[in-house]
C-alpha cells in the first residue's frame, strides 16, 4: 500500500502522524467518510479564500475554510475596538465589479440593502472663501451621455480642464485601452496634455483611490482597465457602492454560512502552519489553534491558499521536494501599500450633505485626508460618525495617531468651513500596513496556478487585469477554484 493510499484508507480514522484526540478528528475529517478525494482546505477567509470556498462548496466538494483570525474578512474585516466596532478600512465598490455581486447574491446578501448606490461622482467640499475643488455627479443617463452631461454641468473645471477630459477619454476607447508598453500614470497623463488642475482633482484621486499607488510610481495599463470597466462601460458599472453594513457581514459571514450549509465547515482561530505532499496525489496540513484543540494535521486531495503574499510564501517554501522557487519569489516581490483611516466621533446631529466627499490632500501641510465618508448615512447606528481615508499613507502612518488625528479634523474644519469638525469627541486610527501590494509598471504577479498538482493561490495579488481590490480577490478566488475543479474533473 502506498503512503497516499495508507493515509486515505485512515482518513476517518487515526492518520499517522495524528498529534490530537479523536475528538479533534471527528471535528476535522472531511464529511464523506474516506472520501477524501471531493475534500478540499482553503487557507484564509479573506475575501478571495471565502470565494474559492464557496465556488468549491457549490461544485460539490468537502470544503474546510481554516482562518488564523477570529473574524472572517481578511484586509476587508470588521474589528473590536476599545470605542466601538468599525471596519479596518473604508471601502467603496463600482457597479463594474460583477463577480463581487454575483457572489453576494449566491451567499444570500442582497445588494441593494448591504449597499448604497450612488451614481459616479467626485465632489469636494465647496464654501465660500473655502480651497477649491470640484462639483461631477452624473446623471442615471445611458453612457456615454451621463458622463458628457456630468462634464458639462460640473463646476470647478474650466474649458481647458473639460476637453482635456473628454480628449483623454476619446484617445482611451481608440486605444481600445491598451498600452503597447506600460507606464506610469503621471506619464501616461502627461502624454495626453492633462491639465494640472484636472491631474490634482480627478485622476490623482481616482489612481489613489483604486490602485492604492501614487501616479507617480503607479501602473498606467492596470489605471486604465479600472477606467475600461467603469468609465468606458455601460452607466450602471460607474456607479459608486458603498457598504452598509460591516465588511465582515458583507460577504464573508454569509459565505460561512452557504459552506456550512453545503456540507462544510469553518474554522476561525485556526492557522495551518506547514503543508506537505503526499506523493504528488494528497495534501497533508498541519494546523495550529484553539479551534483544533491544539496541534493536528489531517489531509485533503486539495488546498487553495488564500492568505496573503508573505504568509503564501512561507507556506509554499516549507513544502519539502517540490519546487515552488518561482512562485516564492514573484510572491516576495510584490512591495506593501498602506491605507489608514482615521474614524472620528462626533455629535450625532453632525454629519455631511452627502455620503462622501473628495479632500485636497497636501501632505506638506499635514493635510492628509484624501476622501471622508459619513458613517451616519449608511448605518444609523453610527450617526456623527465620519471615516476618513489615506491610500499610500506610509508618511501619514509614521506619525503619532494622536497629532495625524488631529490634523484630519482641523483639515475637515477647515474645507467644509465648520469648526465644530475640528473637535471630535474621541478618534480612532486604524492602519494597515500590507492593505494592497502596490501596482507598478509592468509588474509580474503570481498566477493561481503553482505548478504543483491539487495545489492553488488565490489573492488579490494574483495575475489579473484589476488592482488590489476586493473585486480582484473575488475573481481570484473564482480561478482557484475553477483550476482546482479541473484538476478533480
Amino acid at each position: 500500500m502506498s503512503v497516499a493510499e495508507h493515509v486515505a484508507s485512515n482518513i476517518a480514522g487515526k492518520a499517522p502522524d495524528q498529534r490530537a484526540d479523536n475528538g479533534a478528528d471527528k471535528r476535522l475529517a472531511p464529511k464523506g467518510g474516506n472520501d477524501v478525494g471531493r475534500s478540499v482546505a482553503v487557507i484564509g477567509g479573506g475575501w478571495a479564500g471565502c470565494t474559492a470556498a464557496v465556488e468549491l462548496a457549490r461544485a460539490g466538494f468537502k470544503v474546510t475554510l481554516f482562518e488564523a483570525a477570529r473574524v472572517l474578512g481578511g484586509r476587508a474585516r470588521r474589528i473590536e475596538t476599545d470605542r466601538k466596532q468599525l471596519d479596518n478600512g473604508q471601502h467603496i465598490l463600482l457597479g463594474a465589479y460583477s463577480e463581487t455581486l454575483r457572489v453576494m447574491q449566491l451567499v444570500g446578501v442582497d445588494p441593494a440593502q448591504a449597499l448604497l448606490n450612488l451614481p459616479l461622482q467626485m465632489r469636494y467640499p465647496r464654501v465660500a472663501g473655502g480651497p477649491g475643488g470640484m462639483d461631477f455627479i452624473a446623471p442615471r443617463l445611458p453612457a456615454p451621455l451621463h458622463l458628457a452631461v456630468a462634464l458639462f454641468r460640473s463646476q470647478g473645471l474650466d474649458r481647458a480642464d473639460k476637453l482635456s477630459l473628454l480628449r483623454f477619454s476619446s484617445t482611451a476607447r481608440w486605444m481600445d485601452w491598451q498600452l503597447h508598453q506600460d507606464c506610469t500614470v503621471t506619464e501616461l497623463l502627461e502624454r495626453y496634455d492633462q491639465t494640472a488642475r484636472l491631474t490634482r482633482l480627478l485622476w490623482r484621486p481616482l489612481c489613489l483611490a483604486a490602485l492604492n499607488t501614487p501616479p507617480e510610481r503607479a501602473s498606467a495599463q492596470v489605471f486604465l482597465a479600472v477606467l475600461r470597466d467603469s468609465l468606458g462601460a455601460r452607466r450602471a458599472a460607474s456607479d459608486m457602492l458603498v457598504p452598509r453594513v460591516d465588511l465582515s457581514a458583507l460577504m464573508p459571514e454569509a459565505a460561512a454560512r452557504y459552506i456550512e450549509g453545503h456540507g462544510g465547515a469553518v474554522r476561525t482561530g485556526a492557522k495551518v502552519q506547514a503543508l506537505r505532499s503526499i506523493e504528488g496525489r494528497l495534501w497533508q496540513a498541519d494546523i495550529s489553534g484553539a479551534a483544533v484543540g491544539g496541534t493536528w494535521s489531517t489531509y485533503f486531495n486539495g488546498v487553495v491558499v488564500a492568505t496573503g503574499p508573505n504568509q503564501a510564501a512561507t507556506l509554499l517554501h516549507g513544502i519539502a521536494d517540490c519546487d515552488t522557487g518561482a512562485v516564492c519569489a514573484s510572491l516576495t516581490a510584490l512591495e506593501p501599500e498602506t491605507i489608514t483611516t482615521v474614524y472620528l466621533q462626533f455629535a450625532s446631529d453632525i454629519g455631511l450633505d452627502s455620503p462622501f466627499y473628495a479632500l485636497l490632500d497636501d501632505p506638506d501641510n499635514h493635510e492628509w485626508g484624501q476622501f471622508v465618508f459619513d458613517r451616519g448615512q449608511l448605518d444609523a447606528s453610527q450617526a456623527g460618525l465620519l471615516a476618513v481615508v489615506i491610500s499610500a499613507s506610509a508618511s501619514a502612518a509614521a506619525e503619532q495617531q494622536d497629532l495625524l488625528a488631529e490634523a484630519v479634523a482641523v483639515q475637515l474644519a477647515v474645507a467644509f468651513q465648520r469648526p465644530e469638525l475640528g473637535r471630535p469627541q474621541w478618534f480612532k486610527v486604524i492602519t494597515e500596513k500590507r492593505a494592497t501590494h502596490a501596482s507598478t509598471p509592468g509588474l509580474v504577479r503570481p498566477y493561481n496556478d503553482t505548478g504543483l498538482p491539487g495545489l492553488a493561490l488565490a489573492g488579490d495579488y494574483t495575475a489579473g487585469a484589476y488592482p488590489a481590490t476586493i473585486e480582484s480577490a473575488v475573481r481570484s478566488g473564482v480561478a482557484a477554484a475553477r483550476l482546482l475543479n479541473g484538476v478533480e474533473a
